[in-house]
């Protein structure tokens, strides 16, 4: 099926691994960094920034033949803005906490250079449903990173995930302490750094 040929399932999977956003073109570092102190927060921003780019991505693919080239950007910004819109009105009234984690930081995604780019390079070259595989697939690249490195910062600073506390009262008791470093925005940058070093030595291999 024309659904489900080889470039639309490229156009899904290769954001995952060879043209990852993060670990190869290391696009939106800011926002990864940002709101990985914990798991929810980071999973609720992978979510987000995943609809917004597979949706604005779709709307731009369909109104690409009639926006005038000289005011491309300005139109992706608006559509982009407004998406952003919705998905932050629907946090507030759903998971006002997390909301309130992620502060400025979903209003930031508008500039996020992953969705912007992918508006320009993609869905302006390409037909709806394409379109909305590269963005789920580029979404998902990035949910993907800010999962690993949430988790990872939560569980050796905090001793828990998802606030549910997964290291026992009895380590605690023996001695062990938490990581208060994980905790720092440097530690964020320096997981990410450690990750795109894995990929790069094991998964990617440069042409």
């Amino acid at each position: 099926m024309a659904l489900f040929s080889k470039q639309n399932k490229e156009a899904l999977t290769n954001p995952l691994n060879l043209d990852h956003p993060i670990l190869v073109q290391v696009l939106g570092i800011c926002s990864a960094l940002a709101v990985t102190s914990q798991l929810k927060p980071a999973i609720v921003m992978g979510l987000a920034v995943t609809v917004i780019t597979a949706f604005s991505n779709v709307i731009i693919s369909i109104l690409r033949n009639t926006i005038p080239n000289r005011i491309r950007i300005v139109v992706q910004l608006v559509v982009v803005a407004a998406l952003v819109t919705i998905v932050s009105q629907v946090l507030k009234a759903y998971v006002y906490d997390v909301s309130v984690q992620l502060s400025v930081y979903v209003g930031l995604i508008i500039t996020n250079c992953i969705l912007m780019g992918r508006l320009e390079a993609f869905a302006m070259q390409n037909k709806p449903w394409p379109s909305f595989l590269d963005g789920v697939g580029n979404g998902l690249g990035y949910a993907m990173i800010l999962v690993i490195v949430g988790a990872v910062r939560e569980f050796f600073g905090r001793g828990s995930l998802l606030g549910f506390q997964i290291i026992p009262d009895s380590a605690y008791e023996a001695g062990y302490i938490n990581n208060g470093m994980m905790t720092m925005p440097a530690m964020a940058l320096i997981l990410v750094g450690i990750v795109i070093w894995v990929h790069r030595a094991y998964f990617y291999k440069e042409k």
